[in-house]
């Protein structure tokens, strides 16, 4: 196959603004998920997740446009180093700034390299399907503010992409060849394998290679609908993302 075939959807919560980015070029894709802050926490920034995530994602795709072979772990901290000096006036040191999760891949003559920070998961199948998951954030030892806040961005706690452009040294990055197709998901759309348990990772590329992202997207939600009960942890519905990529990728 002489290209690739992408797809592409968003969606925000509904009711709500989209804090999820996306953005596919000649050879890259990349999707950040903007961190739902906390009613009773302080962020110390006048901005918000969605700011992050817009302006993040903006130096990402210009980085990555460039093809200078740049590591990608190297071209997320540059990333984040631009995006702490257009809010310097903030304080940057507060552990709950505004942040975001990462996957991000690059590919080119049968190579494909991947990067994820936090826990939006990159899908890959060579023929046997591999999953790229930082699960970092599912071993805390607890879920209170103080313990999420004294873990972010700590070395023993979790990695995510915000003020401290060490964080990119921290993502899990990797490479994997004659890759047919993969998807980079936010964690609102992959919940129907993570979160309510109805699909495997192979049965949602089938899902969206047959019917689209959109589709993934819709059964997402009816499924959020259907199993929203009382006193199970997270949010019941979360903005969904998915970038898919089809056929061996290759420029």
């Amino acid at each position: 196959m002489g290209g690739v075939d992408v797809r592409l959807a968003t969606e925000a919560t509904p009711g709500l603004v989209n804090e999820d980015f996306a953005a596919v070029g000649d050879g890259w894709a990349v999707v950040l998920d903007g961190a739902t802050q906390h009613p009773k926490v302080t962020t110390g920034c006048v901005h918000g997740p969605g700011w992050l995530v817009r302006r993040l994602g903006g130096v990402l795709a210009a980085r990555l446009a460039v093809q200078d072979g740049e590591g990608l772990a190297d071209v997320l901290e540059e990333a984040i180093r631009r995006v702490r000096g257009l809010h310097a006036g903030c304080d940057l040191e507060n552990p709950d700034s505004p942040s975001a999760t990462v996957a991000m891949v690059r590919w080119d003559e049968g190579r494909l390299d991947w990067l994820v920070l936090a826990d939006s998961p990159i899908v890959l199948d060579d023929g046997d399907v591999t999953v790229v998951r930082d699960d970092r954030v599912d071993r805390l030892p607890a879920y209170d503010v103080e313990t999420v806040r004294r873990s972010r961005n700590s070395v023993g706690g979790f990695w995510v992409a915000a003020a401290r452009p060490e964080a990119a040294r921290h993502a899990l990055t990797g490479t994997a060849v004659n890759v047919k197709r993969a998807a980079l998901l936010s964690d609102g759309a992959s919940r129907l394998v993570e979160r309510f348990g109805t699909m495997s990772w192979r049965g949602l590329l089938d899902l969206v290679e047959e019917h689209g992202p959109g589709e993934l997207i819709r059964r997402t939600r009816a499924a959020e609908q259907a199993h929203d009960l009382p006193g199970r942890r997270g949010k019941t519905h979360d903005d969904a993302t998915v970038i898919y990529l089809g056929g061996t990728p290759r420029k």
